[in-house]
């Protein structure tokens, strides 16, 4: 089985982070089980990280009891764009695409909306905090190299300061992802992620998608009231998994 099975790859930039041999599996399923923990033994893997739809309860009943431990639930919204307008902003925050140069000062931003944030990485006590948190930073600051991480990078401006960014991608011919978001700490509060996310809704319109997602940990109940608020749906969900060999 190759390092990049259909199923399971390496993820080299988390082995070079918390140097340990790691692997992903993004959609796993109850029939895909033993050929994770086969990739992972042929592969010498120390963690595996794996996401299985949360109706599949039989995967993840399987999955504990191979030894896999859940480390988030992850909700996603959808927004049809041809079926509803897009909300006004009425918060007069320019939402625009990042500039050359700009990388640091999204990293910044990042570094600061980040801190302690709980995700699957800081779920697992095995991990190092600073580094768990560096997951998030480094997520951001690469961004802004246009690539698979994203097509676009916008930043919002609060008083003609860099006080927020929203990563953004093209997942199909009809659907947009935000990624990752992030405002920084002495901004929050003033609806500048609530710019943002109009500022998503108007990117993926312009390139003539039909429909835009977002996703977030289950507990994180703020940034769902906004997205209900804006018309997004509840779409689907998926539980995040680690597993030490």
């Amino acid at each position: 089985m190759s390092p990049d099975s259909a199923k399971i790859k390496l993820s080299d930039i988390d082995e070079e982070r918390f140097g340990i041999r790691t692997a992903k599996s993004s959609c796993t399923t109850r029939e895909d089980i033993p050929e994770l923990l086969e990739f992972c033994e042929a592969h010498q893997v120390e963690l595996l990280i794996a996401r299985c739809p949360a109706a599949d309860i039989e995967a993840v009943q399987r999955m504990e009891r191979h030894g896999f431990f859940i480390t988030d639930t992850l909700v996603y919204y959808s927004f049809f764009l041809k079926n509803k307008p897009i909300p006004e902003d009425a918060a007069g925050i320019r939402v625009r695409p990042v500039s050359p140069g700009e990388e640091f000062v999204v990293k910044d931003i990042a570094q600061g909306s980040f801190q302690g944030y709980r995700g699957h990485y800081h779920a697992d006590p095995r991990l190092d905090r600073k580094k768990c948190d560096d997951v998030y930073t480094d997520w951001a600051y690469r961004s802004c190299f246009r690539g698979s991480l994203a097509n676009e990078v916008m930043v919002a401006e609060y008083d003609s300061t860099p006080a927020g960014f929203a990563t953004l991608r093209i997942n199909s011919d009809s659907e947009g992802e935000g990624v990752l978001f992030g405002v920084a700490p002495v901004f929050q509060g003033k609806g500048i992620y609530r710019s943002l996310m109009i500022g998503g809704l108007t990117w993926c319109v312009s390139l003539g998608l039909d429909v835009m997602i977002v996703s977030t940990q289950i507990v994180n109940t703020a940034v769902q009231k906004v997205w209900t608020r804006l018309g997004f749906e509840p779409s689907h969900s998926y539980y995040t998994f680690h597993k030490w060999f």
